[in-house]
């Protein structure tokens, strides 16, 4: 509060939030007060400081979430997609949606060259599992273009290319170093973890697209909520985590993103 109102902030970039899957899974609670109250707070401090900009990183595990934290930022989405129809608002809030950054905290490279340095294995849940990337250069890139060129409310998805089998980089990475694949460093499926899918997608069943001047960002037409509807969900399901409750928050949760559908994970029972 203290520096938007001394330093005249023009544009806020929202990056900050909890995105270990297995971790909210087990601490629901936190997900709702760092990714969805977190970006309530901020988000309502830009348009009160009329702050020109306000772009909120997001991720493709919000479409069509099988776990909490893709739904956490499912919700944030539609908070700042709320705020912006807000009366009095003059705040353009965009929003951009993308998958795995190279390179990143907790990326797939670093974790396979290290195993690689030490003699193996590589271990992958599944040799079907695929994975879109990006590297941080492009993902930087196209966040500040989509934020440049957003007029607020959009939700902007990256053309992430092709996805990429996670064992064939596994191969090209073993290879790189000088070695060979099954015989110098064993690959071991240690099967699909908790609330993970097997492909990731960038648009929900009801979203449609339209392109934009940019050729790897186009606007996802997504369902929005109204801002009483969802400021309401977001006061009680803060109350919900403030009280570590962790299966009324999850039931909050479902109710705010109906689309979300717990996969492998004890709140599967809530879907039923």
């Amino acid at each position: 509060l203290r520096i938007l109102n001394l330093y005249n902030i023009q544009t806020v970039y929202h990056a900050a939030a909890y995105k270990h899957v297995p971790l909210i899974e087990e601490n629901p609670h936190e997900a709702i007060l760092v990714n969805i109250l977190g970006t309530k707070n901020l988000s309502t401090l830009a348009s009160q400081y009329r702050v020109n900009r306000f772009v909120m990183i997001s991720t493709d595990k919000a479409v069509k979430p099988t776990n909490v934290m893709g739904a956490s930022k499912r919700a944030a989405e539609l908070f700042v997609q709320a705020l912006q129809k807000t009366e009095n608002n003059s705040t353009k809030f965009i929003t951009t949606r993308f998958g795995n950054v190279l390179g990143s905290n907790g990326s797939v490279i670093p974790h396979f060259k290290k195993q690689i340095e030490k003699g193996g294995p590589v271990t992958i849940t599944h040799p079907d599992i695929t994975r879109y990337f990006m590297t941080i250069p492009e993902a930087c890139d196209l966040v500040l273009q989509a934020g440049t060129m957003g007029k607020g409310g959009e939700i902007f998805v990256f053309d992430m290319g092709q996805p990429v089998k996670i064992v064939d980089l596994a191969h090209r990475m073993i290879k790189l170093s000088g070695l060979e694949p099954h015989v110098d460093i064993k690959i071991v499926y240690t099967g699909l973890r908790k609330n993970k899918k097997l492909y990731e997608e960038l648009l929900s069943d009801d979203a449609t697209t339209m392109p934009t001047h940019h050729e790897k960002i186009l606007i996802s037409k997504d369902p929005t909520m109204d801002y009483q509807n969802i400021e309401k969900y977001c006061n009680q399901i803060t109350k919900a985590a403030v009280r570590r409750e962790k299966i009324e928050v999850v039931q909050i949760l479902k109710e705010i993103v109906p689309e979300f559908k717990s996969n492998n994970s004890i709140y599967e029972v809530l879907d039923k």
